[in-house]
């Protein structure tokens, strides 16, 4: 019974930012659970390998290298979901992110490029998703939003906003689209990805994370993934305009940029 409320085989889902890190654990979760996977993103070498994994489960995959900082692109994978499998089922917007930063030294443009990076590639995405899931009845969407879109802390401010407008997006797009589609977000906390590289590789600045995390530990892809696994598929058919918080127990930032007072 368990197992049935995660199956969908035969289902389809798009992931953005699928070459690494969450969104490539988020492609090899959905297609362990029966999916076959569009993945997008810059680097197609990246894409090849995840492509690989999806079909050791037995599923396809599609790839699309593309730059998903590109609005009509992002959109795209829509129709590109539609060609490759004629349907969509499971949307993950992952693509996102933007440098830590001083608030004197973001400028308003680095403010408005975050907005865009985060939040307008997502529902540029949603948009064009949209009627080809009420083709066959709905389906899900999970938006990867961070913990600092929710707790305060020096040199986030640009990305943190983002992630907490993108949140709200969350919210605000549930209502639009219930009760044929459910939309929900996973608010991340430190993950141990490629964004993580120098962290991960100094023993002294993983140790200060970890000691500032309540569970003492930086996430993995895997916790992550399977937050998405449970969001898309049946498993979380009663959850519709909420955030998943998957940070260790986080409320304040583990990472300090050590930022000057001004």
């Amino acid at each position: 019974m368990l197992q049935e409320r995660f199956d969908i085989t035969g289902q389809v889902a798009i992931v953005t930012g699928a070459g690494r890190g969450i969104g490539a654990g988020s492609a090899a979760v959905l297609a362990e659970c029966g999916a076959d996977v569009v993945i997008a993103a810059r680097t197609a070498d990246q894409l090849e390998e995840v492509a690989a994994v999806v079909q050791g489960f037995g599923r396809r995959a599609h790839i699309v290298a593309c730059d998903l900082s590109d609005l009509d692109a992002v959109a795209r994978l829509a129709d590109e979901a539609k060609d490759a499998f004629g349907r969509i089922d499971i949307l993950v917007n992952n693509v996102g992110g933007a440098m830590p930063t001083p608030l004197l030294d973001t400028s308003a443009r680095a403010l408005e490029s975050a907005f865009h990076f985060n939040v307008a590639t997502a529902h540029a995405l949603t948009r064009a998703s949209v009627p080809t899931m009420l083709e066959t009845g709905g389906g899900s969407i999970v938006n990867i939003s961070s913990v600092v879109g929710r707790v305060a802390g020096r040199g986030y401010l640009a990305y943190g906003t983002a992630k907490a407008a993108l949140a709200h997006y969350t919210r605000l797009a549930s209502k639009d689209l219930a009760p044929r589609i459910r939309v929900n977000a996973i608010a991340v906390g430190s993950t141990a990805t490629s964004a993580l590289d120098i962290v991960m590789s100094s023993p002294e600045l993983k140790t200060h994370m970890e000691e500032r995390t309540p569970l003492g530990r930086i996430g993995t892809v895997d916790d992550i993934a399977t937050g998405v696994a449970y969001l898309a598929t049946g498993a979380g058919s009663y959850m519709t305009g909420k955030l998943l918080e998957i940070d260790g127990g986080l409320e304040v930032p583990n990472m300090d940029f050590q930022f000057p007072d001004l």
